[in-house]
């Protein structure tokens, strides 16, 4: 018992001195001009307006600001606001994070104990290196937004409100150091020769997407898996947009084997926000790219594959795809698996709308070519879950620039079963 009493009593200690060591750490950030953040600034111009946007990486946060801002999901985004206009303007925190974080409250989550000197000079920090709402005609403000952690590339707007009551809005994608991104390593050009690829007009496209295999298969080829229920046409940097737009979080590579981030970003992970997608085969290769979408708990979640095909439409890339719905968990075997909601036109439905929603749907129209399989009746896939669907595969055109709810057009080629 004396023993336990005095293992107790030591480990104790321990804890103490260990919490005051923490307390009495250093408080060191580092020159803005010695952290190279700006080397990935973009710089975006309207009327007479010009706004440079950067974001931090977590070695760059933790120099800037002294602490490590990306264990607490925080993310600084840096801004400079140049108004040539003869007008004030009023920078909008709230437009770029509707829960961005005050300076403050971010300097004290990272307050110690015992160390009130410390804890006013981190104050004093974040305050002044905060921008302000108000930029006066004529001149530069320049400074940093506290926001909620984003990997990946980072989608933000920077509105600015003028004396007019009119806004100006900057839409940024920068991308964000840290995570291996799958379609960051696909070498596109070497995919395809140029015999392999081919351009299509509307008519032959119609009858080529309705040519396409079902479905994707395992690495044999041999095992059909979820069916491709879709078919995205456009620029590739545009159908990336379009879907950070909607929500869809890139995932990271499927051989990533260095998840050193996972202690600095744990919080993060445990959502698995951006968790590598396990691969399904089409064209005898694995995704290209693959998001995801998650939803209120780690097993509720969609997950979007997309494969770069051979083919063009008027000069325009096509991708395929198809999406599911992870719904819950189920036993499989002597492992727990993750079970698809059967009903593959809702998720095919869902991902329709989340891109309309988004503004960068320019036109959509259904194919056949999935094969029905009518509830009755379901098919199975790898992991043998039961799906049914009435056998159209979903065809979306996406914008560059934005598409009000109303301008979407419906392109009549085949009209699946209303419900």
């Amino acid at each position: 018992m004396r023993i336990r009493t005095k293992t107790f009593f030591l480990l104790g200690c321990s804890v103490f001195w260990l919490t005051m060591l923490a307390a009495c750490a250093g408080f060191d950030p580092q020159p803005m001009d010695r952290i190279p953040f700006m080397d990935r600034a973009q710089t975006r111009i309207k009327e007479n307006v010009r706004v440079t946007a950067a974001v931090l990486s977590p070695g760059e946060s933790e120099a800037a600001f002294g602490v490590p801002l990306y264990t607490r999901g925080i993310q600084p985004v840096w801004l400079e606001i140049e108004n040539r206009d003869g007008e004030a303007l009023w920078f909008s925190h709230v437009g770029l994070d509707p829960n961005y974080f005050p300076p403050h409250e971010v300097a004290y989550r990272h307050h110690a104990s015992f160390s009130k000197s410390r804890n006013q000079r981190m104050d004093r920090h974040f305050h002044k290196l905060a921008i302000g709402s108000y930029i006066p005609p004529g001149t530069i403000r320049s400074g940093f937004v506290f926001t909620h952690l984003d990997l990946g590339t980072k989608n933000f707007n920077v509105d600015l409100i003028g004396e007019d009551h009119q806004i100006r809005a900057f839409t940024f994608f920068i991308n964000v150091p840290g995570l291996r991104v799958d379609h960051h390593e696909v070498d596109w050009d070497s995919l395809y020769s140029k015999k392999e690829r081919v351009s299509y007009g509307k008519i032959n496209l119609r009858e080529a997407l309705g040519r396409l295999p079902c479905c994707t298969t395992d690495s044999t080829g041999k095992r059909e898996g979820d069916p491709l229920n879709l078919v995205i046409i456009g620029w590739t940097e545009d159908v990336y947009h379009a879907l950070i737009r909607a929500g869809w979080n890139e995932t990271g590579t499927l051989n990533q084997t260095d998840f050193s981030m996972t202690e600095t970003l744990s919080g993060v992970w445990r959502q698995y926000r951006y968790e590598p997608v396990n691969p399904l085969y089409l064209y005898g290769r694995p995704q290209d790219a693959a998001f995801r979408k998650n939803r209120e708990t780690t097993h509720e979640r969609n997950e979007l594959r997309l494969w770069l095909s051979p083919m063009s439409f008027e000069g325009k890339p096509v991708w395929v795809g198809e999406i599911n719905r992870d719904i819950g968990l189920r036993i499989a075997g002597r492992s727990i698996a993750y079970k698809v909601e059967p009903d593959m036109d809702e998720a095919r439905t869902y991902f329709l709308q989340t891109l309309w929603f988004a503004q960068r749907l320019e036109k959509f129209a259904y194919v056949k070519g999935v094969g029905a399989a009518p509830m009755s009746e379901p098919r199975k896939n790898i992991r043998g879950d039961a799906f049914f669907t009435d056998g159209h595969r979903l065809v979306l055109w996406v914008s560059h620039e934005p598409v009000s709810f109303s301008e979407v057009e419906f392109e009549e080629w085949e009209i699946p079963p209303m419900r």
